[in-house]
């Protein structure tokens, strides 16, 4: 590798700084009008790897993606992932990522043993469970905001080979996937549900629940567990294209193109966690107006009753979500002190984005999320006011005398004043 420039003196490039990744945040979190962003891609180098505990030492500017393609032909994978791969380390500490198996695994912070944490004075912090323990549990779900991490150790999970062995079930109401969602967190370490949300009546929130478990064949002959990119989406959409008619008929059809109650399968990991990764630039299909996504987390004692209401909310707007997901968080608790994830289920929406017609379908969502005692993504977040960020995260005090002064962000502005 060439040689490397010195990390420049972050105090001298402004009183505004934020590290920034590969910028998968769908809202504002990763951006800083007016500020300076600190590219930290560049900071892509592998540090140390143990092939036999599957110990991980690499610079915060590496992305999932180039993890997986050294860990998985070694028998090693992911702790636990989002629905995408080309997020960098520092960005899955930054928002404490989570997955399809929060309910055994937890977040991705729970799985970081150590990073070195660079503040804009110049000094350097090593952080750990045991050592510098408030800004390791600061930094955790920190949102790049208490320094930029130059590098991290992560453990990774042993794997016997790249597929997973995975099972899609038709389910017809909120009802039956609180039933099976149960059912398929003793049996299995990933869950989650696509459900369709323009379904009304005693049909709300029916879906197609995905559950699985790494194969235990290291290859299946015939078949390579090497990802691939399918297509990709050259122009974007006309504005039209997605409404609440056309999201009702597709919705309908990818319910019911499932002829079975249940439909069993090994394939590669790839598709099963990062079904969009394969499609290039699939945002184009929103159109140049873009989408706003919302994610919220419910508590379980109430989230029947709340997600209803949120779906029922959304049908009636005429603006249907064309990607809805509905999954379980567990009771692993996060050592992070912003940490999104606790326990209840988690519902994200996408919504093509149509003016203020679109913001007061969330402010009206957000309304109901907080009346039910939920809290609101940061990470997929554009809009939120600050009342629903306080409601969301209540120790937001006591964290912020945790964040450099020369860092800020556009979110942290917009919702702290």
């Amino acid at each position: 590798m060439s040689r490397r420039q010195p990390l420049p003196d972050l105090a001298a490039l402004g009183p505004s700084l934020l590290p920034h990744g590969l910028g998968r945040s769908y809202g504002d979190s990763c951006l800083n009008e007016g500020g300076v962003l600190l590219d930290t891609t560049s900071l892509n180098r592998f540090i140390a790897f143990d092939a036999t505990t599957g110990l991980l030492r690499c610079e915060s500017g590496v992305s999932l993606a180039q993890i997986l393609d050294l860990g998985v032909p070694r028998g090693w994978f992911l702790p636990t992932t989002p629905g995408t791969k080309f997020v960098t380390v520092g960005g899955a500490i930054a928002n404490d990522i989570h997955g399809k198996n929060h309910h055994v695994a937890g977040a991705f912070g729970r799985h970081v043993t150590c990073f070195e944490l660079l503040r804009s004075d110049g000094q350097r912090y090593l952080c750990s469970p045991n050592e510098n323990v408030d800004l390791y549990r600061a930094t955790i779900g920190g949102m790049g905001l208490t320094g930029l991490i130059l590098w991290a150790e992560v453990q990774l999970r042993p794997i016997s080979g790249p597929y997973v062995d995975m099972e899609s079930i038709r389910f017809g109401s909120l009802a039956e996937f609180f039933e099976v969602s149960e059912e398929s967190d003793r049996a299995c370490e990933y869950t989650m549900a696509w459900i369709d949300c323009m379904a009304a009546g005693a049909q709300v929130g029916r879906g197609l629940f995905m559950r699985g478990n790494h194969a235990w064949q290291p290859r299946i002959p015939g078949r390579t567990g090497t990802p691939r990119r399918l297509l990709s989406l050259p122009i974007d959409l006309p504005n039209w294209v997605l409404n609440g008619a056309s999201v009702r008929a597709f919705n309908a059809l990818h319910y019911h193109a499932q002829l079975l109650k249940r439909v069993r399968k090994t394939i590669p990991y790839d598709p099963f966690f990062y079904p969009l990764d394969s499609i290039g630039d699939w945002n184009k299909m929103y159109g140049r107006r873009g989408f706003l996504q919302h994610q919220c987390v419910l508590p379980r004692e109430t989230a029947l009753q709340s997600l209803r209401s949120i779906l029922e909310t959304g049908a009636k707007s005429g603006e249907g979500s064309f990607l809805a997901v509905l999954k379980t968080f567990g009771d692993v608790k996060s050592p992070g002190l912003m940490s999104f994830p606790r326990p209840g289920v988690t519902l994200a929406l996408d919504f093509a984005f149509k003016g203020e017609k679109t913001l007061r379908l969330l402010d009206r969502i957000d309304e109901i999320v907080v009346d039910h005692g939920g809290a609101v993504y940061p990470a997929k977040d554009a809009r939120m006011s600050p009342k629903t960020f306080e409601a969301s995260f209540p120790r937001w005090r006591d964290f912020a005398g945790f964040i450099d002064p020369n860092f800020s962000s556009s979110f942290w502005r917009r919702v702290t004043g």
